[in-house]
């Protein structure tokens, strides 16, 4: 029974959680800067739609830029209505028969601003009408010249109760009379939008030129980006080739180093150390510029050391084939060591050329003789 009393209320916790998580998505967006101007423009958003209308009937949605409504299965020529009003602040609203016209003229108070309203409809012979001026302010003189408009602008009227554009004429004509008896306002009706309007045009504008630059200023930084990262990627390439290069002629140095390494074995043995290390090296490089020009001057180094180990190697060689294979031939030096080598043939050989050039001589004196 405890466990029972004790176990959570599962679906309550669900509940909560469900609540939880809106919360947080809603804390995540106002904690950041572009979730509040998403709340700025959803919020101007609202604002322009109920300014504009959204939640008007049709009668104020008509007549928020014309000055005529006719209600569904009013015969009406709207047409020529509108041109018979003209820029006047004056609005008409013609409803059906039987309608609540108190209600109408109070349904288009924000569309009508500014203006003098007429509500009328068709009752029997006549016209049932009713007036509500919105032209001036709430004081005593603005109420005496609203009653007064409202209570004339229909008079004459009821002669027309079949012909409704005739019906108009007459009341555009009271109207005119009560501009020139100061109770009314010269001038045209204005429709202008209303402010939600202007700051969401400003705030397009705005947006597109921030955006025009923004993709500007951004199209030349990727640009410049873009370059530095091909220079880069040039100048890779350029050095991995003359890393390549550098390390393709010092392993042919190392090779030909190999035929004659007698007295330079030791050096000989370090630099193949070194270029088998280096090579290690070269293979886990990274692609960095820097690391590549290290590494080419390291192979530039161990070219230089091979170059260096090759002189010695070949100087070695030289002094070998003085030494033994090509003895010096100089006059002193080598009548010298023949007369040491052989002394008896020598002296044999000369003196035997001497006797016998002495013998010739004498034989060919005693043939003469």
């Amino acid at each position: 029974m405890s466990r029972v009393a004790t176990r959570p209320d599962r679906p309550a916790a669900r509940r909560g959680a469900a609540v939880t998580v809106p919360r947080r998505l809603f804390g995540r967006l106002v904690g950041t800067a572009f979730g509040r101007a998403v709340l700025v423009c959803l919020a101007l958003a609202g604002w322009a739609l109920w300014t504009g209308g959204v939640l008007d009937g049709p009668a104020a949605r008509q007549v928020r830029g014309s000055s005529v409504y006719a209600a569904p299965g009013v015969d009406l020529d709207r047409a020529a209505a509108e041109r018979v009003i003209g820029n006047r602040r004056l609005v008409v609203l013609i409803m059906e028969p039987g309608a609540d016209l108190r209600e109408a003229c109070d349904d288009t108070e924000r569309a009508t601003q500014g203006t003098l309203v007429l509500a009328m409809s068709r009752d029997g012979e006549d016209w049932d009408t009713y007036g509500c001026s919105r032209l001036g302010g709430d004081g005593p003189r603005d109420l005496g010249r609203a009653m007064v408009a409202e209570t004339t602008i229909s008079r004459g009227a009821d002669a027309f109760v079949d012909r409704p554009v005739e019906a108009l004429k007459v009341i555009v004509l009271n109207y005119d009379r009560l501009v020139r008896a100061g109770l009314v306002p010269d001038g045209a009706r204005t429709i202008s939008p209303s402010l939600p309007r202007y700051l969401l045009a400003g705030g397009a504008v705005a947006g597109v030129v921030a955006g025009a630059a923004v993709l500007w200023f951004g199209g030349r930084r990727a640009g410049r980006l873009a370059d530095a990262r091909r220079a880069g990627r040039d100048a890779r390439a350029d050095e991995r080739a003359a890393l390549g290069a550098a390390t393709a002629v010092l392993a042919q140095q190392i090779i030909d180093l190999d035929g004659y390494v007698g007295p330079v074995a030791p050096a000989y043995r370090r630099l193949a150390a070194d270029y088998v290390g280096l090579l290690d090296e070269v293979s886990d490089l990274d692609g960095d510029a820097e690391a590549l020009r290290r590494l080419r001057e390291r192979v530039e180094e161990l070219s230089r050391r091979a170059v260096d180990l090759a002189d010695d190697a070949a100087s070695g060689r030289r002094a070998d084939r003085a030494g033994g294979r090509k003895p010096d031939r100089t006059g002193a030096g080598s009548s010298g060591r023949r007369a040491a080598g052989r002394p008896d043939k020598v002296a044999t050989g000369r003196s035997g050329r001497a006797g016998a050039t002495a013998g010739k001589g004498r034989t060919r004196g005693r043939g003469r003789r």
